[in-house]
């Protein structure tokens, strides 16, 4: 029985943010942090510990660290806002050692549209670090002991110094950080969308081996944010260039219209024989026409090896699964896969099961369409 075909690299890793947990929600974005997170946490009490000092000192150290993504989210939220003015849904928002990532349900068609949502982000910090420095000013604090050793000195002015830190880093016109996005959207004004992003990742890759050549000589750190961009601006170019192979396609047009379902009331036995009579490894469960629950391969296997074959479908799906309308945009639909749900999501026409998307024909149709693309006796389009 052959293993089912995961989405392109790409997608998958754009769509499926794996070892996270959610901190809560924001104006209808949840806001969760990522398990590499605590690494940065763990790496401040020994690093600081290591050195011998005090735990209040560590602990002041870490606040900051806390408190310096706190305006992370709040630059994350300003993208966020921004795309909501456009009709553009923010999934989820994760928080990483290196920043935060605020998954939008699709880039906005219009490069003057991207261009303000880019800026979202950096403007945030630059009225973080204005309001905090008046106020600072007005009070009359110090700004002694200025610098970017975390707490050492003014915490309040350290804070103001890293938000513009944060702009400067985040400006910059490479793939993943805002300028990238910043110079795509200039480029696509002129040019179009797959080879504007193209030219923008190249620029990106360029400032990623200046950061590398720089970093072996005066700082290691560089290396580090040097493989930060070069990864960030070749994924972005082939994610691109995936979607736009998906472009103006439904998912419709790729889903299965033939497919197994159960009841809730069914016993597993039901979808082992299923299983072994095709090649479908989830199956909807419904009732009536309408979608409860997804029994996926993981789920059915479980199901078996705690409470035998006899043992009701409902006791082991999953519930509260997503679905997509088989109008959606292709592309845009492909956020909705959960790989806590399986590979699989119910296609619903009018609330009504209709279809199932699949990774294994998302993936096949991606293949397709890349083959047709490369056809000397295909039409243009």
């Amino acid at each position: 029985m052959a293993a089912p075909r995961p989405l392109p690299a790409a997608i998958r890793e754009a769509t499926t943010m794996k070892w996270t947990w959610k901190l809560g929600t924001v104006g209808g974005t949840e806001v969760r942090v990522h398990a590499t997170f605590f690494l940065l946490i763990l790496w401040l009490v020994l690093n600081y510990g290591m050195a011998g000092q005090a735990a209040y000192e560590i602990a002041v150290r870490i606040g900051f660290v806390l408190v310096l993504f706190g305006c992370v989210v709040l630059h994350e939220l300003g993208h966020a806002l921004a795309a909501k003015r456009y009709g553009i849904g923010t999934r989820d928002i994760t928080l990483l050692p290196i920043g935060g990532l605020a998954r939008l349900e699709r880039i906005p068609r219009d490069p003057r549209q991207e261009l303000v949502v880019a800026l979202a982000g950096p403007a945030v910090n630059v009225v973080i670090a204005a309001v905090l420095g008046t106020l600072l000013v007005a009070g009359g604090v110090p700004a002694g002991g200025l610098g970017m050793d975390l707490a050492a000195g003014s915490f309040a002015w350290n804070l103001v110094l890293v938000n513009v830190v944060l702009v400067v880093f985040n400006v910059l016109p490479a793939f993943p950080m805002d300028g990238g996005r910043v110079l795509r959207a200039l480029l696509a004004m002129r040019m179009s969308y797959v080879k504007a992003t193209r030219l923008a990742a190249t620029v990106g890759q360029m400032m990623a081996f200046a950061f590398a050549f720089v970093g072996l000589f005066f700082n290691p750190f560089l290396l580090l944010i040097a493989l930060f961009v070069w990864v960030g601006a070749a994924h972005e170019a082939k994610l691109v260039t995936l979607r736009s192979s998906l472009e103006g396609l439904a998912v419709r047009q790729a889903m299965l219209s033939r497919f197994e379902v159960l009841q809730a009331t069914d016993p597993l036995s039901r979808a082992v024989d299923l299983t072994l009579a095709g090649s479908q490894k989830d199956f909807p469960v419904v009732v009536g026409d309408r979608v409860a629950g997804l029994l996926t391969q993981q789920d059915l296997i479980a199901g078996l090896a705690r409470a035998g074959s006899r043992a009701a479908v409902a006791d082991f799906m999953q519930r509260g699964v997503a679905v997509v309308e088989a109008e959606d945009e292709l592309a845009r639909a492909l956020v909705s896969f959960d790989p806590s749900h399986g590979a699989t999501l119910p296609v619903v026409s009018r609330g009504a099961l209709v279809g199932l998307l699949t990774t294994d024909n998302v993936s096949e149709l991606v293949e397709i369409r890349s083959a047709l693309d490369g056809d000397p006796g295909r039409p243009s389009r």
